[in-house]
């Protein structure tokens, strides 16, 4: 799943520590968010869509692959 997190985060001027402590997880959870090694509870990715007054739609993009796809 990819996301848009670590371009939010920057264009508030944000640094991770920063970002973490704002929505209450470790900055190693927002790195490993940041680089897709980590995907988010439904309760975190509501936490970061509210901090950045989004919805998750906006943040989290999510590509289907192989077996969901219509023929």
């Amino acid at each position: 799943m990819k996301n848009r997190v670590e371009e939010l985060r920057k264009a508030r001027g944000l640094r991770q520590e920063e970002f973490a402590r704002a929505i209450r997880v470790s900055r190693q959870t927002v790195s490993s968010i940041e680089n897709g090694r980590y995907s988010p509870s439904l309760d975190l990715a509501f936490a970061i869509a509210d901090f950045f007054g989004l919805t998750i739609e906006d943040i989290f993009i999510y590509e289907r692959g192989g077996f969901n796809e219509k023929a």
